[in-house]
Parts: C-alpha cells; sequence; structure tokens
C-alpha cells in the first residue's frame, strides 16, 4: 500500500509539471458551470424566440449523463497520458519489477484516479444535473461513467505510442462515449446496432428511466475493460 501511495503522489507530481494535465482536471467544474448555467439560459431565449414549448430540454438527461461519463473521462484521461510517457521513457517497465509490481502500478495509475472519479462525480451531479435524479441514479451513473472512464484510458494506453499519438487516441476513444446519443433520437430496432457500447444502455437507462438497464452497461464495460487491459499488459 506504501508503494502504491507513493507511485500515486509521484503522478500527482509529474501532473503539476505538466499545466495542460492539470489544467484538464478543472473542465468537469467548468463544464458543470456551463451545463447547469448556459443550458437552461439558452433554453429559455430559443423557446422565447421561436414560440415554442421546449427545444433542448427534453435532452437534459442526456447532458446529464454526459457530465457523469466527463468527468471519469478527464480523470482517467490525465495519468493514460503518464503512463504514456512513462512507457516512453521505459520506466513503467522498470517500476513493474519493483516492489510496486504491477498490480501496484496499475492500481496508483488507475484504480486510485477511477475511485478519485466516482466520488468527485457523485458530489458534482447532484450540484449540476439538470433532470431529477435519485440517489440511487446517481450512484449507478457515476459508476458507469467511471467504467467509460477506464475504457477511454485503456484504449489510449493499446493504441498509442507515445503522448502525440495518445491525443489522437483520445480523440477517437471518446466516440465510445457517444452511444448514450442513440435512444434519444432513434427509437426503433435500429439503435441495437450499438448494443455492444457500454454507453448506449446508459443512454437507454437515462432516456427510459429504467435503471435495470445499466446490468448490460455494467456487464459490456467489464468485458472491455478486460480485454483492453491484458492487451495493455501484453505491450508492456
Amino acid at each position: 500500500m506504501r508503494a502504491v501511495r507513493l507511485s500515486f503522489f509521484q503522478m500527482l507530481a509529474y501532473m503539476k509539471r505538466d499545466m495542460m494535465l492539470f489544467a484538464a482536471c478543472l473542465v468537469p467544474i467548468l463544464a458543470g458551470l456551463l451545463f447547469r448555467f448556459a443550458i437552461p439560459a439558452a433554453e429559455a431565449a430559443l423557446t422565447d424566440w421561436f414560440q415554442i414549448s421546449a427545444i433542448i430540454s427534453p435532452c437534459y438527461a442526456l447532458i446529464d449523463i454526459f457530465f457523469a461519463m466527463l468527468t471519469p473521462v478527464v480523470f482517467c484521461f490525465v495519468p493514460a497520458m503518464i503512463s504514456l510517457e512513462e512507457a516512453d521513457e521505459k520506466t513503467a517497465a522498470y517500476l513493474f519489477v519493483t516492489p510496486l509490481g504491477k498490480k501496484g502500478y496499475l492500481s496508483a495509475r488507475f484504480g486510485v484516479p477511477a475511485v478519485a472519479a466516482f466520488l468527485i462525480t457523485v458530489i458534482l451531479l447532484p450540484v449540476f444535473k439538470l433532470t431529477a435524479l435519485s440517489p440511487a441514479a446517481i450512484l449507478l451513473f457515476a459508476a458507469g461513467g467511471t467504467q467509460q472512464g477506464m475504457i477511454v484510458a485503456l484504449l489510449i494506453l493499446t493504441l498509442s505510442s507515445n503522448k502525440l499519438e495518445g491525443m489522437a487516441v483520445t480523440k477517437l476513444s471518446t466516440l465510445m462515449i457517444l452511444g448514450a446519443v442513440i435512444p434519444f433520437f432513434i427509437k426503433d430496432n435500429l439503435q441495437y446496432a450499438l448494443l455492444l457500447f457500454p454507453s448506449f444502455w446508459i443512454g437507454k437507462a437515462a432516456c427510459e428511466n429504467i435503471l435495470i438497464y445499466m446490468i448490460p452497461a455494467f456487464a459490456l464495460s467489464a468485458i472491455w475493460i478486460y480485454f483492453l487491459l491484458k492487451r495493455y499488459l501484453r505491450k508492456m
């Protein structure tokens, strides 16, 4: 545990030296303020302008789950970029054979940030949400979002060789969370074309307000994480 703690603090020290990564940690709060205040203001202005009852508000639940996924994606993106730097410098492989070990390294780089992302999401989501979410929904969406963050981080690590490639892969890997959009706009069976995307089921749970859909979301996320983690370890 001491080795994991020291390795995690080492990662934080590295993050402080890279202002881009440090600034990324502020994104959830800035996005939360935008979602909570700018979007309702835009909705009021648009409905008044076009003289209709709703324009953006039918998608408020979608915005909430996007926020639930955004925070973990950001908090898992940062250690993924640091891990790419360590892999490029060959220090990650060295850490694997120290008392820290593979499990300790993964705990420090992904386990602790994922837990932090979950807790921060549980705190921030009730503050910035646009719809009425029960405590159970907040916990489930935060957990589902945390899994999405881990998937994005592992995709970055498995498909990238350095930080430059990692930035490009980040843009592609975040498409994973866009599956949540489908249930809100496609109502027929065509929507199930993306059923292997965990975010699709998160979106379906939010769109239909049926939390049981989070079960396939968790199961599929676990499968994605398992296979991506195996590939990452083989790569290392």
